[in-house]
């Protein structure tokens, strides 16, 4: 159902994207938009392998929720890695994609729970996280990716 990588030389292995997925902080959530646009925007994360799930936050209502219910089918990508290999100028970069259907989660126990562990990615203490959370977190609308698939490459940037 979903395409391989084209170049085979470039593919990573899945759990160095899944280690990319871990290690990054920010990607780009890709959904379907209005009129057949699609509709890209950056956003902080959090990736639990144990439930293969993406969970990230935002407001309860807008372009991504609208989009998002309209059609919950999404791309999610993050870049990063960068290292240098051969020739100092020409970085080498890693990228993983996923695939998957992002719904938003019920405001309830479940979601606070995600809350807090995406919150404890970003934030320097849980004193902070809970605080936080305390004061704003019933506002906040999280929302939950079901990955369908992963893939990744690198690729060098001559």
């Amino acid at each position: 159902m979903f395409r391989s990588i084209r170049k085979k030389k470039n593919e990573i292995s899945l759990d160095a994207a899944k280690e990319l997925l871990h290690c990054s902080r920010r990607g780009i959530l890709a959904v379907n938009g209005d009129d057949g646009y699609p509709y890209a925007v950056p956003i902080n994360y959090l990736y639990d392998e144990d439930t293969q799930k993406i969970f990230f936050h935002g407001a309860k209502a807008g372009y991504k929720v609208d989009a998002l219910k309209a059609c919950d089918k999404v791309c999610f990508t993050v870049c990063g890695n960068e290292t240098i290999k051969d020739e100092a100028w020409a970085p080498y970069v890693k990228s993983a994609v996923v695939f998957g259907k992002c719904h938003l989660m019920e405001n309830d126990s479940s979601a606070m729970d995600a809350l807090k562990k995406f919150a404890m990615k970003y934030y320097p203490g849980e004193d902070m996280v809970d605080s936080q959370i305390a004061s704003t977190g019933r506002a906040t609308q999280m929302f939950e990716i079901e990955i369908e698939h992963i893939s990744g490459k690198e690729v060098q940037e001559s």
